[in-house]
């Protein structure tokens, strides 16, 4: 990875208006012929507009929408195959200061139920991992209140010395964020340690929706939607690579998730150096907002294929079988995914709401080929391999 030496060490924010409160809600449903000219643009290379975008949303014409993401997902991906990865996610602590009312795998610095895996429990998973053809690791946690930037420093070393074929996709923003705080570091110079140290790319983790109205009504204590995207932007400017990701579902309206896409659009205008969009519905169970109804695969289908229209920019939409299940998970390869998500021999964040889905590596790809497609495994930078 390059590192450069940047003018300044704090990034300065794209300057985006924050909404004090939801619009109120629409009245109508688009009709059908409005949502056919909406399509027509944006498939004949149109770039589709926040408003047209919300139209679509509001929407229940899905199958003319997964049509349309599909005819563009072809154009951008016309290789016969579809991709799959095998990584694991480690989540190396549970301990958090952040209060969020949407996660049931967090516990605060005092509880008795707070771990820190011990380096060896860690390593022996990444070992596990490597076995079964893996090569990556998703590493994140919780925003530890005195682990320093001197331990995941000499985590990364510990990995990459061991496992220096391991892409070590760790991080999320909160985590980095959190780390400037703790450390007293600007945030360029957290980041180029890391990287120094071994972090090969940054996951889109605490994203939910970027608006600072739904992020302050959910959360206390953790990054804020400027924050997290100068987190995303400092790591572009560097030479690094992510992804991005949206949970939706909750208490945002239609607008508020299609500001979330605008948010993400603009920064890959300005850096290009996301990989994959992944989204999926906020998983109630176990958590502070068990009261909203989880929104269900319609929604879901639907979500994904304006964001495949909407992100123009994005090369890669990543399906999310882990909370939808192996059939909608396939299904999201027609309405605007091209590639399958990763095996995920352990996940721990979803399953704390409830929500359990497992793949092995045949059904994986066999997910894959009855559409048709060759299965095809690649990285977290989208190269391929062949089996």
């Amino acid at each position: 990875m390059t590192t450069t030496t940047l003018p300044t060490l704090e990034m300065e924010a794209t300057s985006f208006p924050q909404r004090l409160a939801p619009p109120p809600p629409r009245s109508s449903v688009p009709s059908s012929a409005k949502v056919r000219s909406i399509l027509d643009r944006v498939v004949g290379g149109g770039r589709l507009c926040f408003d047209d975008a919300v139209a679509l949303l509001e929407s229940h014409e899905l199958a003319a929408i997964g049509r349309a993401a599909d005819t563009v997902t072809r154009r951008l991906h016309p290789e016969p195959f579809r991709t799959y990865n095998i990584d694991r996610n480690v989540n190396y602590t549970n301990v958090c200061t952040a209060v969020c009312d949407f996660c049931a795998f967090y516990r605060g610095p005092k509880s008795p139920e707070g771990y820190v895996l011990d380096r060896d429990v860690l390593l022996e998973k990444i070992r596990e991992t490597v076995e079964i053809g893996g090569d990556q690791i998703l590493l994140q946690g919780g925003l530890h209140p005195t682990l320093p930037l001197e331990w995941y420093e000499e985590l990364l070393r510990d990995i990459k010395a061991r496992f220096p074929q391991v892409n070590v996709h760790g991080f999320s923003p909160p985590e980095i964020h959190h780390l400037t705080k703790v450390s007293r570091r600007p945030l360029a110079e957290v980041l180029e340690r890391l990287a120094r140290a071994g972090l090969g790319s940054l996951p889109g983790g605490g994203g939910e929706i970027l608006v600072d109205r739904v992020r302050r009504a959910m959360t206390r204590g953790k990054v804020l939607t400027d924050d997290w995207l100068a987190v995303h932007r400092v790591w572009h400017t560097i030479g690094g690579r992510s992804t991005a990701t949206m949970m939706y579902g909750h208490i945002e309206t239609l607008e508020e998730r299609v500001e979330h896409l605008e948010r993400l659009r603009l920064l890959q205008d300005e850096t290009g150096g996301f990989t994959a969009f992944i989204c999926w519905s906020f998983q109630p169970d176990h958590t502070e907002m068990d009261h909203i109804p989880p929104a269900g695969a319609f929604e879901y289908l639907k979500t994904q294929a304006v964001a495949r229209l909407y992100l123009d920019n994005f090369a890669n939409i990543q399906s999310s079988w882990v909370t939808q299940g192996r059939e909608i998970g396939q299904l999201a390869l027609l309405f605007g995914a091209n590639d399958m998500g990763s095996l995920m021999i352990e996940e721990n964040v979803v399953s704390a709401a409830g929500t359990v889905h497992h793949l092995t590596l045949e059904q994986m790809r066999s997910a894959i080929s009855e559409l048709g497609w060759i299965p095809k495994r690649r990285n977290v930078f989208y190269e391929t391999f062949d089996d």
